[in-house]
């Protein structure tokens, strides 16, 4: 017998200052450093909240582009507020990581801290992230072990449906991030 798991409605992360500050303070620049998040690349990060990340990776890496989505009008506002505020070149869009709005083989790298954990459906948000990133491009996402360490109760159990995204392949792994790297097309 299949147990069924219950979709709960979206509700958004509070806002905690002092956990954004160890992000971009901490979490991020190791997250670049140890998964080799290259510079010059088109990056784009899901879910990507109040755009705390995006002023740092601007910094890190200085991306030929730099977007940030997220599925929740507020926060999408917030974040534009934050790269106007720092005087970044980035687009933030409200957009679901299930349904990106972006061509085929749009971004380098996807980054996403923790976003396709929460979703019901992920199975297409990575199917999706894997359809956007070009082929060489690289999927950096956190690890059960970091949601685990982050939000016990409401991640409890989940996983990421990598059999929705066989073109994507593990190459590191960091206690807390992961990269999947999308594997070069085969000629026919």
């Amino acid at each position: 017998m299949r147990s069924r798991r219950t979709v709960v409605a979206y509700t958004p992360f509070p806002n905690i200052e002092a956990r954004n500050a160890l992000q971009s303070g901490i979490e991020i620049p190791l997250l670049v450093r140890l998964m080799r998040v290259p510079e010059d690349a088109r990056i784009l990060e899901v879910g990507c909240g109040r755009g705390v990340a995006l002023p740092v990776l601007a910094a890190l890496r200085r991306p030929r582009r730099l977007v940030g989505i997220d599925i929740d009008p507020d926060l999408v506002s917030i974040a534009r507020r934050t790269i106007e505020q720092a005087g970044l070149s980035a687009e933030v869009a409200r957009a679901d990581v299930r349904a990106l709005p972006f061509p085929d083989h749009s971004f380098d790298v996807v980054i996403d801290f923790g976003t396709c954990y929460h979703i019901a459906g992920s199975e297409r948000a990575v199917s999706e992230i894997e359809r956007v990133l070009e082929p060489g491009g690289r999927f950096v996402t956190e690890t059960r072990a970091s949601q685990a360490l982050a939000h016990p109760i409401r991640s409890s159990g989940r996983g990421l449906p990598w059999r929705a995204a066989p073109g994507l392949e593990r190459t590191r792994r960091a206690v807390l991030w992961s990269c999947q790297v999308k594997r070069e097309a085969v000629a026919g």
